[in-house]
């Protein structure tokens, strides 16, 4: 065979490779298509099964490998396990969340603050189904949503749907909000005079380490109020302050979002408190989350109608309420950093009736 024929088969078979590839995206967005210009939405629900959960659990530092313990603190590091109940048609599957709230590296803690193991263990139905048309919160008013977002209590407890147990109390009291791969509490976004705590509208901010983290005055417990990518790459040595790191101490913000420059695709970071996946600043494209979520920072993201928290460069970062929430064109007064709107992203319109 002569080089020119070679050539003409190679370009035969990648053409024909990409002309697969392209019936291949047709095929899956036609029923896409076709909802959303038929007037009937597509009815969402959620990838829940056991496996599902098991892969969720894969992306912690688990190091409970017997399952449940007594007393998170009596082992060292986090267990996280999925506990499948079967039995009937509709089977729900959970997840036992222990931490002793330890981080992976050395924090930068101040010489006044105290820093001590914890005893988190909860349980909760894993990645419940839930319905952009069915929204938990819906603020219409400025004084509502505010109720909400600038609230340190609002994630005190989970909808009943989530079938949230506690089985230990610990020291973060209500303000738990989840829990990071690396074991690390995530805690309700605001500081304790109801405001954003890097970003506050009256009084001043909050200091943090290198990490993104603090001890709370009350209860020594190590915690995130925003992303940060130590929780999936330990730093090793001492790390200092943020105010001792010009990148961080500029923009809190977006140094947050700096720290996940290798991860850029949906990643895991942690799980909330009412069973949904938090994931990194960018989705499975590779694009930065600056749109598409909802007052608590959720946001539907595929096509089968699971609903997740998203790390973000504006308040409240995390997760600010346990949603889905509205999209109102009014943003919260305790922080100088919020959304510039909230907005359903592609799947939430693809899921709204209405």
């Amino acid at each position: 065979m002569g080089p020119g024929k070679l050539v003409c088969l190679m370009i035969l078979a990648f053409g024909l490779l990409g002309f697969l590839f392209i019936i291949s995206v047709v095929l899956a967005l036609i029923p896409l298509y076709i909802a959303k210009h038929s007037g009937t939405p597509l009815t969402g629900s959620a990838s829940n099964s056991l496996t599902d959960c098991q892969t969720l659990t894969a992306k912690f530092n688990t190091t409970c490998s017997s399952g449940p313990v007594t007393n998170i603190k009596a082992t060292t590091g986090t267990n996280v396990t999925c506990l499948g109940l079967t039995g009937t048609s509709n089977s729900t599957v959970k997840i036992r969340v222990q931490s002793n709230g330890l981080p992976l590296f050395c924090p930068n803690i101040p010489m006044l603050d105290t820093f001590s193991e914890q005893n988190i263990d909860f349980e909760v139905n894993f990645n419940p189904a839930v319905s952009v048309n069915s929204p938990i919160f819906k603020p219409p008013t400025q004084s509502a949503l505010d109720s909400i977002l600038c609230n340190i209590s609002s994630e005190m407890a989970p909808p009943s749907s989530s079938g949230y147990f506690l089985y230990s109390t610990p020291a973060s009291g209500g303000t738990l909000a989840g829990i990071s791969v690396d074991g690390v509490s995530i805690f309700n976004v605001n500081s304790a005079n109801n405001q954003d705590p890097f970003y506050p509208s009256t009084a001043g901010p909050e200091s943090v380490d290198q990490c993104l983290a603090h001890c709370n005055p009350t209860g020594a417990v190590y915690h995130y109020h925003i992303a940060s990518g130590c929780a999936l790459n330990p730093p090793s040595g001492n790390i200092t302050s943020c105010s001792a790191n010009t990148s961080c101490s500029s923009s809190i913000a977006a140094y947050s979002i700096s720290t996940f420059t290798n991860y850029k695709q949906l990643t895991v970071i942690g799980i909330a408190k009412d069973g949904h996946i938090i994931y990194g600043p960018y989705n499975s494209d590779g694009t930065k989350v600056t749109k598409g979520f909802d007052i608590c920072n959720g946001m539907f993201y595929d096509k089968i109608g699971n609903y997740g928290y998203f790390a973000t460069q504006t308040f409240p970062y995390i997760t600010g309420c346990f949603g889905p929430g509205n999209y109102p064109t009014i943003t919260p007064s305790c922080t100088t950093n919020p959304a510039s709107a909230y907005t359903r992203s592609y799947y939430a319109r693809l899921f709204t009736t209405g």
